[in-house]
């Protein structure tokens, strides 16, 4: 099976899956646009050329999102948060990170992600019954490590206050030195979390009302850090995650300032990358491109025709 057309086809399942929404994302399908600047530190100078993690100020998109691929689902149903940054470094020029509250993701191949959509059909509302879960978990051993964090998981009291982190390793690119590393932004004045209990009572919309007023009443703000990956430290295994003890290098702070309806429509292809930044071989990672590129066109041509917007 010819990589694209396995991409084509898990947009397409999981339209069959959840059902198709007109102009929306087939994934992270809810969400709040924002716009701000991002203040690189210039101590990964050392590390890559990328010119966002030099010193100064490069103008940023941001996308915060709810996991669900069904946009009528509560908040509490998709207790895993996105947040997207969309690096602008010139004309035509942007880099990305795609990042989510979760540290590990549930399958490391797409063939099995497309094998977990139709095992997922059966879930009631989203929430599945504890037959379907021991059954994927026997088919899908590697889903352990996600469901694992999820049992341990705490959720973000607000999509400001969450911790996000890129889930797939990349490679800092320095003349002929080549660093694995992957990212993570934690929110400047600390996480504020809630129990995945305590967030069945909020309501919906909630992530979204509450951002914006925050924003009304301030800039938010994220520092953001790179994971120094060691030689045993796997590159291409999203279902793994790096020991808490690497060490971290501090690459800037993102100060977010107004909700803004472009960073909304924006593609965020993780794979988007500039001079001194390479993608890693995680299949997943590779997979993202053109699916997301997939979905974005389904997307832009739904809404040229005055379709609901996202």
């Amino acid at each position: 099976m010819e990589s694209k057309k396995l991409e084509h086809q898990a947009v397409d399942r999981i339209e069959d899956v959840f059902g198709e929404h007109t102009g929306y994302r087939r994934a992270h399908a809810r969400g709040a646009g924002c716009k701000g600047v991002f203040q690189g530190s210039g101590q990964a100078a050392r590390l890559t050329d990328a010119a966002h993690f030099q010193q100064g100020t490069v103008p940023v998109l941001v996308r915060f999102s709810h996991f669900s691929p069904e946009p009528s689902w509560t908040d509490a149903m998709s207790p895993v948060k996105g947040m997207a940054v969309q690096f602008e470094l010139g004309p035509k020029q942007v880099t990305n990170i795609v990042s989510v509250t979760s540290p590990v993701f549930f399958t490391r191949s797409p063939e099995r992600f497309l094998e977990m959509l139709e095992v997922s059909r059966s879930f009631q509302k989203g929430l599945p019954k504890l037959a379907e879960l021991a059954e994927l978990m026997t088919d899908f051993p590697e889903v352990r490590a996600m469901l694992a964090s999820v049992q341990k998981m705490t959720v973000p009291e607000s999509f400001a206050t969450g911790v996000y982190h890129s889930i797939h390793a990349f490679y800092f690119e320095k003349g002929n030195e080549r660093q694995a590393v992957k990212y993570v932004f934690e929110p400047e004045n600390g996480a504020e979390k809630m129990s995945l209990k305590d967030m069945k009572d909020v309501p919906f919309g909630y992530y979204e009302n509450e951002l914006a007023e925050r924003i009304a009443g301030g800039s938010v703000y994220f520092k953001l850090y790179a994971i120094i990956g060691e030689p045993d430290d796997p590159t291409d295994d999203p279902t793994r995650e790096w020991p808490k003890e690497r060490e971290r290098v501090y690459l800037g702070r993102l100060q977010i300032e107004t909700e803004d309806d472009e960073a909304q429509q924006a593609l965020y292809d993780p794979t988007v990358m500039t001079e001194g930044i390479a993608c890693s071989d995680d299949p997943i990672l590779q997979f993202r491109r053109s699916a997301y590129r997939y979905s974005h066109e389904k997307r832009t041509a739904e809404n040229t025709k005055d379709s609901p917007q996202d």
